[in-house]
């Protein structure tokens, strides 16, 4: 009897060799194919086996490729179906785990004894070394490469993806990634433009995108822009475009805690379309402390200076002229990612119904979404045809709190008609979650939302409605990249830190010692007790001294080093949505600790 490699190979593994995850995708499409041109889908045979509950074979679209390969692989396999799915050790659900067959089990002899005889350590060695290397014959990346890259899916509670039933997709920023600077540059462009005819001073000042990052606070009241720990302490913060020293954060904040829920005073950015606003309202912050702002625009304070700034912008949106621009030229604003579209079609063809829930009216989510996933379909599909249910004007964060209107779009221009009943294939404007959930008759923990929004996506799906989330941080990538980058100094200052805490360990004894000499009594051990008066005060002075050094080289190390990206608030965090296409539809993500170069240690995905 073939172990189980060489089963899986006989059973369903008969493939051209898929090529290894590219990271940063070049806008030709995928396999070097030109990006105008459709990709036509190869006729391989499916992975999918049929899907069987306990009594009876259902079968599943896309089989093995005829009878005879169908009826093998249903006499092996099985899929755990809903009613018979129990609450692992992990706590998840095993919704759609794939099992071998008891009868089939039972022929293997001894319960598959026969093959998988000894300890699980040795056996597990075996197959891990022999999954390797099939691995590389197929040609696809193995799992420590792509969990230890920028790519990668980095997990903070375990989600195992083969119970999700239902995925659902916020558009910009997620399925649709905008060139930063093209797309705030613009926007900060309009908004200027409104401030100039207000009359603030704004001719010498540029769109500068690396000032801010999403993630930061802005204090309305000081004018400034700050970092927190989880916590809420202030640990770093700029006034206006230039950096606060530590002494004076502590001298302005001290042990002040941010309170978001006080939104007169702090304002969040939780998107990277707050780039734009952050970054005019530091840079005016420098004209009003320059005395540049005119008197006819009345007393401001910074405040007033940023409600100014709000509704400048604000106008720029509100006018359309922006999102008019983009749609005449999405090229110019949107970054192609050829393998999006084919993650939805793999999990589209795994069995999970894909949801596109979006703010953005009709034209453009129409407009976007053909540009960005058209020419990268197999087969003359289209976007929609990827989708269940599409859902525009969603008005987030509230489509998660409470129910509003539901309309269905029922023309190419657009025209609305009041519904009051989502059916799948459908196209609406308005709506709630909750009819989500009941139209499709899935609720909580079923449903996998992905957003870029930390607080309208991320947040309020997940305090409200209890699902799944995802969040989409293309910073990421960056972040991923600093981090092995830096490596060496964090050895460096993660070893000065350890010899502090020796000498200072040691200083301290000794402290302790001479502090009970000074009141005639012993101390801590005999030895310490028969130390020579002036040789204890000159090794206290030498490990003081040395302790000083310590911090002047460590201070400044420290200073510089940053903090890694919060990852409190979603289930996973990711990059881009493509990268879903690197670990198939049936990845179970778990919590690993992993420790890389420097010391540090990042929770990723472990696989199941």
């Amino acid at each position: 009897m073939a172990d189980s490699v060489e089963l899986t190979r006989r059973l369903c593994l008969r493939l051209p060799a898929r090529p290894p995850p590219t990271w940063r995708p070049s806008p030709r499409g995928l396999l070097g194919a030109p990006s105008s041109l459709r990709l036509p889908r190869p006729p391989v045979p499916s992975l999918r086996c049929r899907a069987l509950d306990s009594t009876r074979p259902v079968a599943v679209e896309g089989g093995l490729g005829d009878e005879e390969d169908e009826e093998e692989a249903e006499s092996y396999f099985s899929v755990t179906s809903s009613r018979l799915s129990r609450v692992d050790y992990l706590g998840e659900k095993t919704k759609g785990d794939l099992n071998v067959r008891r009868e089939h089990l039972d022929a293997l002899d001894g319960n598959g004894k026969s093959t998988l005889h000894g300890p699980i350590e040795e056996i597990a060695w075996k197959e891990a070394r022999e999954a390797e290397s099939l691995l590389r014959e197929l040609g696809i990346a193995d799992p420590f490469s792509v969990r230890h890259s920028p790519r990668g899916i980095f997990c903070t509670r375990t989600l195992n993806l083969r119970s999700i039933s239902v995925i659902g997709y916020d558009m910009d920023y997620t399925l649709i990634h905008y060139n930063v600077m093209a797309w705030e540059g613009r926007a900060y462009d309009y908004g200027m433009a409104n401030l100039k005819s207000m009359g603030f001073p704004v001719d010498d000042l540029e769109f500068d995108p690396d000032l801010v990052i999403r993630g930061l606070i802005m204090d309305k009241d000081k004018g400034n822009l700050v970092k927190a720990d989880r916590f809420g302490y202030i640990k770093r913060a700029m006034h206006g475009t230039q950096m606060l020293s530590t002494s004076a954060v502590s001298e302005i904040y001290g042990r002040e805690l941010v309170d978001l829920r006080k939104e007169s005073r702090w304002e969040f950015l939780n998107t990277l379309f707050s780039v734009s606003e952050a970054v005019m309202f530091m840079q005016m912050v420098d004209k009003l402390d320059q005395g540049l702002v005119p008197a006819e625009l009345g007393p401001l304070d910074y405040k007033g200076l940023y409600n100014a700034v709000s509704r400048a912008l604000f106008r720029a949106h509100v006018e359309g002229q922006l999102k008019s621009e983009i749609m005449a030229e999405p090229e110019r604003f949107v970054e192609p990612d050829p393998e999006l579209p084919l993650a939805l079609l793999d999990q589209k063809e795994a069995g999970k119904r894909l949801l596109l829930i979006t703010n953005s009216d009709y034209h453009y989510t129409n407009k976007m979404m053909n540009h960005a996933f058209n020419r990268f379909l197999p087969n003359d599909m289209a976007w929609r045809d990827l989708f269940e249910m599409v859902i525009v004007s969603a008005r987030k964060p509230e489509f998660f709190q409470i129910s509003h209107p539901l309309y269905e779009v029922v023309t190419n221009d657009g025209l609305l008609r009041p519904c009051f009943k989502a059916n799948s294939g459908g196209l609406y404007s308005g709506g709630s979650a909750q009819m989500v959930e009941k139209s499709l008759d899935i609720h909580g923990d079923e449903i996998l939302y992905v957003g870029d929004h930390i607080y309208t996506d991320v947040s309020q799906s997940k305090v409200h409605l209890r699902w799944r989330t995802a969040l989409i941080c293309r910073e990421l990538e960056d972040e991923f990249d600093a981090l092995v980058r830096s490596h060496v100094q964090k050895e460096q200052l993660i070893t000065l830190i350890q010899q502090k805490e020796i000498v200072g360990d040691l200083f301290n004894q000794l402290r302790l010692a001479l502090q009970r000499r000074t009141n005639s009594r012993p101390a801590q051990t005999l030895a310490a007790t028969c130390m020579d008066d002036q040789e204890l005060t000159e090794s206290m002075q030498k490990l003081l001294i040395v302790m000083q050094r310590l911090d002047e080289k460590i201070a400044p190390m420290l200073e510089s080093d940053g903090e890694l990206f919060n990852k409190r608030y979603a289930d996973i965090y990711t990059s881009r949505v493509s990268n879903f296409l690197h670990y198939t539809p049936f990845i179970h993500l778990g919590m690993t600790l992993i420790r890389i170069p420097g010391g540090n240690s990042i929770n990723v995905d472990g696989l199941c």
